[in-house]
């Protein structure tokens, strides 16, 4: 399945490491509320950082195919995260679980530090806009 999306890179400026700066996408919108790094019943199977990003990843593609869409057609993801330093320090095992689920960087995405999230055992929480 093919996705009618274009990245937007102004003249002149550098290009992005791991995301885009914006996409234009024309399609149905998906949006996916924030996953967390818990299974289908909502139980943590690990409190390691890349295992609760790869479980939120994988809970994201799961949510998509029920709109018949794939990461493929993702436009925008915005990270929600408890440590930045953890964060860049495992940024090459987060990048490898990014690139098995997801596979493109051709997304506009933020990534924040935040206090808290609600669920007490959650370090990272993704939501995400596709468009199919």
């Amino acid at each position: 399945m093919t996705t009618n999306k274009q990245v937007l890179q102004p003249t002149g400026w550098t290009a992005p490491r791991g995301y885009a700066n914006g996409v234009v996408a024309q399609g149905t919108s998906i949006h996916v509320a924030g996953q967390i790094g818990w299974n289908a019943r909502c139980e943590f199977e690990s409190d390691d950082f890349v295992a609760q990003v790869r479980q939120a990843l994988a809970n994201i593609v799961a949510v998509l195919a029920e709109a018949g869409a794939g990461p493929e057609h993702i436009v925008r993801m915005t990270w929600y995260v408890t440590d930045k330093r953890e964060y860049l320090a495992r940024g090459r095992e987060v990048g490898q679980a990014f690139r098995e689920l997801v596979g493109r960087y051709d997304i506009a995405m933020t990534a924040v530090q935040v206090t808290a999230l609600m669920e007490d055992r959650a370090k990272v929480e993704i939501e995400v806009t596709a468009v199919r």
